[in-house]
């Protein structure tokens, strides 16, 4: 790409504001990340509402960054401090548009040989996109996930974007890069994604919404708005394509707000078999019956529809209903993390294991939602027979005051408080090894999943449930 193509458009793109810089020099790349930038970078610095002042922002990421030029959503008072950079700040509304521009460019998307299929919703997603993944790599279509678990392609990871949706620059880097490799992208869109634009000018051919449920309301402020995010993915539909929900919820919620722009689909959870609930258990579980009647759905689009037996061609997704059986005790990690997911998982729990009691080990992240931690508290509290609150990525909060806010939604019968979490899974497998060895318990540890770190003041620690559970096997001889 020429060094004045990036000069040229920035040249010509109106702007609410702009100071030029102080000594031009040829632009040659764009980035999101303020430490990646050189003296030839345009950096696209996105401001949100996060509590931290315009000082703050600057003395932590752009004071020391060497970009050439900043482009902000708005204006970061101070700009003085960053001299001889140009500044350039977008008019409202105007961010992604002009992201997808530079993008274009740089990074150019190919619209026209790659079908894109999108998953929203607060729960489910990524088994969605995994299912989806398994079922079109079985039929020979080389299919490119973006989600949660990161980068993959037929089913092999490749990277870890740290993102369920990344940022519309990394996205497009990550598509470009990719782009000889893949026919089809299925992709995670969360709310945070949408509200920030960062699937801009992705045309979907069709999308699924699994389900609606409280979370994140600490960004989108209330429920309504969040909702409002996520009804953002019919604006990605192209025309010709339909939205798929299992949730007859989400449709009527869509109707009452006027004629979706596409059709809206309601779909029943899959009925199968006994053959395939006994290969697939996981499948046993409603949710994911759900989960998968909408990855069939989203392949037909691609494959047509057919009888076809999808299930012979899914796993168990990482962090997703994994199971251990020993004895009579059956150890269960799951992500669920929101007052839905576990009421989802343990209801399905209790219908799957009638005859058992269920342990739950849970906590609740810092630096998001409060409101849900009691909410949570509750869930766990209807359906357990005992109960263990620890920590789960804490972040910046202290520890023992998220774990207040989720007992205030927990009687004091039943439950126990043990603040680290190896201690917490320590103190779980005792509590199974006193219990009378021909009674059935089902131990559910939620939050973590696929996770493989601990987020504490900054920093990520190495760490595992599944190692967990492994070290405490092997400690009581379980194995």
């Amino acid at each position: 790409m020429p060094h004045h193509a990036l000069s040229d458009l920035l040249a010509t793109l109106d702007f609410a504001w702009r100071r030029e810089p102080a000594r031009p020099g040829p632009l040659d790349n764009i980035q999101w990340r303020a430490n990646a930038c050189d003296a030839g970078s345009i950096l696209f610095f996105q401001r949100f509402d996060d509590g931290r002042t315009d000082a703050e922002i600057i003395e932590r990421y752009l004071a020391d960054s060497a970009c050439a030029v900043l482009v902000s959503n708005r204006m970061i008072e101070g700009v003085e401090r960053l001299p001889g950079k140009g500044i350039y700040v977008t008019h409202p509304g105007d961010w992604a548009e002009v992201v997808g521009r530079f993008c274009d460019r740089v990074y150019p998307l190919d619209t026209d040989g790659t079908t894109f299929l999108g998953v929203t919703g607060t729960n489910g997603k990524t088994t969605t996109v995994k299912y989806l993944e398994a079922i079109l790599s079985a039929h020979g279509r080389p299919v490119l996930s973006v989600g949660t678990l990161g980068l993959s392609l037929a089913g092999e990871p490749l990277v870890n974007t740290g993102f369920t949706s990344p940022p519309l620059i990394e996205l497009r880097r990550l598509l470009h890069t990719h782009r000889d490799r893949y026919a089809v992208v299925a992709m995670e869109v969360s709310s945070h994604a949408l509200d920030q634009g960062r699937a801009h000018g992705i045309p979907l051919q069709n999308a699924a919404w699994t389900n609606f449920t409280q979370d994140h309301l600490d960004y989108h402020g209330g429920e309504a708005a969040y909702f409002a995010a996520k009804a953002r993915i019919l604006d990605m539909i192209a025309d010709g394509g339909r939205l798929y929900t299992t949730s007859s919820d989400v449709a009527e919620r869509l109707s009452e707000k006027g004629q979706p722009r596409v059709p809206v689909q309601v779909l029943p959870a899959a009925t199968l078999g006994a053959e395939a609930l006994a290969a697939k258990p996981f499948l046993a579980l409603a949710y994911n019956r759900r989960n998968y009647a909408l990855a069939v759905a989203l392949a037909d689009g691609v494959l047509g529809p057919g009888a076809r037996e999808d299930w012979r061609h899914l796993s168990a997704v990482d962090g997703r209903f994994e199971c251990r059986v020993v004895g009579n005790r059956t150890l269960v990690v799951d992500f669920a993390h929101t007052p839905d997911a576990l009421e989802t998982i343990l209801t399905a729990i209790r219908d799957a294991f009638p005859r058992a009691q269920v342990a739950t080990l849970f906590g609740c992240g810092g630096d998001r939602d409060r409101f849900k931690r009691p909410l949570m508290g509750e869930a766990v509290a209807r359906h357990s027979d005992h109960t263990i609150v620890t920590s789960d990525n804490p972040r910046f909060e202290d520890p023992e005051r998220i774990i207040a806010d989720i007992l205030t939604g927990m009687p004091e019968a039943g439950r126990e408080v043990v603040v680290e979490r190896p201690c917490a899974i320590a103190r779980l497998f005792d509590f199974l090894a006193e219990r009378p060895k021909d009674e059935p318990w089902v131990a559910l540890i939620a939050g973590k999943g696929h996770e493989r770190y601990l987020d504490a003041k900054g920093h990520k620690t190495p760490y595992s449930d599944q190692d967990e559970i492994e070290r405490n096997l092997i400690r009581l001889g379980w194995v």
